[in-house]
């Protein structure tokens, strides 16, 4: 049983040595300042969506992009309403967006309604910025990320933040988590010059880009990282753009949940099989966006995968044999309650740094510091999941109305 624990052990150190560079992330996002960027030329947007049964959130999202502080002539929205059986196409077209209604059950996922989207349009655009159909975007957003991609970036991320992260621990969980990463991720990647990631929605890419890649082909079950991979390994830099804050609803149901995370670790497998080997040529040829890109995409995963097959071989050959299986209790439990540790530290540190972004009451913010972990370990399940379900995408339901005018007055009464 000293074998177990020793596994353990090294488990656990293999990774923290895979993720410890991003602890230094820490001190540059604190220390290093925000540099005002010029306003740039005023360049013509087309504006993606793609929507499925969304009728109940699309308007609020297509209001705060019609009330932009950005020349509306020069934004131009578009929306693919995706097998959709309900009104999303009505709500679509009564706020004033350009739709297209796609039938198509045998190619289903965000990714090819992109790619029909793309096909579609016939006006050209210097960039276009992409948006799920339950987002908020702030009245400055065009403004601010027209900014990032004048100095130069043909790439760009954004804040994300959670329009219902006050809902129960599921939804701050994941709030709290995209806080991180655009905060302790994202901006220290900008700041050393390294590539950052896309997260799934509130991004801009150049027509530039569109025409290198040859369309839109990133038709995996998370076509953000494939979209990401493709593009660093090629030699593209994706930058960060802070001050250009979006919000988007999380599931609120622990079964939702578990499959919409159990989908996004398939997908990470996906991107590991094809970008796999080219990223972890780049790491060795030094190139340091390919290897934060590698250790995004495959440690965690492969490394859970590795200790819940040996605990659990060697506890059921415990109890087989009749043998005590307190040491490998024992020796989990310890790997458990560092890993709470170390996600219990980095939700405080982004609570409070980001503490006037998060829409929720102040008791309720302490809280969910205390329930981050727990969000984190049930990650664990979900990789057994991944590896036990046939990979498949299922859309997400959103329910949560409310308009950028009620998130930033809610957020103001909890402050005062």
């Amino acid at each position: 049983m000293e074998a177990i624990k020793i596994v353990n052990y090294v488990i656990m150190v293999l990774f923290f040595a895979c993720y410890a560079y991003q602890f230094l992330y820490i001190p540059i996002a604190l220390l290093k300042k925000k540099k005002p960027l010029p306003k740039g030329k005023r360049h013509r947007f087309g504006v993606l969506i793609a929507a499925r049964n969304e009728e109940s959130v699309l308007g609020d999202l297509l209001d705060s992009l019609n009330t932009q502080t950005y020349p509306a002539e020069l934004i131009d929205i578009y929306v693919v309403a995706d097998n959709c059986t309900d009104r999303t196409a009505a709500v679509a077209n009564a706020h004033g967006a350009t739709v297209f209604e796609r039938f198509d059950q045998t190619h289903t996922g965000k990714g090819y309604a992109l790619d029909f989207l793309l096909r579609k349009i016939r006006k050209k655009y210097d960039a276009y910025l992409v948006f799920d159909a339950d987002n908020l975007v702030a009245p400055d957003y065009i403004q601010e990320i027209n900014k990032t991609f004048s100095a130069g970036y043909d790439i760009v991320t954004s804040y994300r933040n959670t329009k219902n992260y006050g809902d129960n621990w599921i939804t701050a969980g994941y709030g709290l988590w995209f806080l991180r990463e655009a905060q302790y991720l994202n901006r220290p990647r900008a700041s050393i010059g390294a590539s950052c990631g896309v997260s799934g929605t509130g991004f801009l890419f150049s027509a530039r880009i569109l025409q290198k890649c040859g369309g839109w082909h990133f038709f995996s079950l998370t076509e953000d990282i494939e979209f990401t991979a493709h593009n660093i390994v090629n030699g593209e830099k994706i930058g960060y753009c802070p001050c250009a804050v979006f919000y988007d609803e999380q599931p609120t149901g622990f079964r939702q949940s578990i499959r919409q995370r159990t989908r996004w670790v398939q997908g990470y497998l996906q991107v590991l099989h094809r970008y796999g080997g080219k990223v972890i040529k780049g790491s060795f040829q030094g190139n340091f966006s390919c290897f934060d890109m590698l250790m995004n995409i495959a440690p965690a995963a492969i490394l859970a995968w590795v200790s819940i097959l040996i605990n659990l071989t060697s506890a059921v050959l415990c109890m087989v044999n009749g043998m005590d299986v307190m040491t490998i209790l024992l020796s989990i439990t310890q790997s458990l309650v560092n890993l709470c540790c170390t996600m219990f530290a980095l939700g405080l540190l982004t609570t409070i740094t980001e503490w006037k972004q998060i829409n929720c009451s102040p008791h309720r913010k302490l809280l969910f510091t205390l329930t981050f972990p727990v969000f984190m370990l049930t990650y664990l399940p979900v990789t057994v999941a991944a590896l036990t379900c046939k990979p498949d995408w299922k859309p997400i339901a959103h329910s949560r109305h409310i308009s950028m005018g009620e998130l930033a007055d809610s957020r103001t009464e909890r402050s005062a």
